[in-house]
């Protein structure tokens, strides 16, 4: 009896997922048709077309199947070219991230700080510097930490 009930519940969800996949490639018949009746004798893939290539390709199993405008490597190619644009556009943003820049006068100031007080660590010249009216974060005090080399505590590796 059980045998038959998953039978029964497999094929309603075949026929379901059939229906979608069916779907699918009428949708995409349907575009490719589109692209033949333009006048031109060889017909060219908008941007939108490509598009639409590029998201059947991650969202459908079958989009192999129903592709005969291109090749399935000339979709994969428009992908990738998609997502290097994507990040090409993304790392040219003119917005600002990351830390804000230290400014040259903070930066001499903690410089000569760390050249004066050898004993003085991170936590004690950021300290200073927040005394003074400077907003600076421990980590943009490091840099100076670099540039000088400190002496090394006795006990510590």
């Amino acid at each position: 009896m059980f045998r038959l009930l998953r039978l029964f519940v497999e094929s309603f969800v075949r026929l379901l997922h059939s229906r979608r996949d069916l779907m699918l490639e009428n949708l995409a018949l349907r575009q490719q048709l589109a692209v033949f009746k333009s006048k031109n004798s060889r017909p060219r893939l908008a941007a939108y077309d490509k598009l639409f290539w590029v998201a059947a390709r991650r969202l459908w199993a079958g989009w192999k199947k129903a592709l005969m405008v291109a090749t399935p490597e000339t979709v994969v190619r428009w992908h990738l070219a998609g997502f290097r644009l994507y990040w090409t556009w993304i790392s040219r943003h003119k917005a600002r991230l990351g830390r804000k820049p230290v400014s040259h006068e903070v930066r001499e100031l903690t410089f000569k700080m760390v050249a004066e007080n050898p004993t003085w660590r991170a936590p004690r010249i950021h300290g200073e510097l927040k005394m003074l009216g400077f907003d600076v974060s421990e980590a943009d005090r490091n840099y100076g930490e670099r540039q000088h080399s400190f002496p090394k505590r006795k006990g510590c590796r």
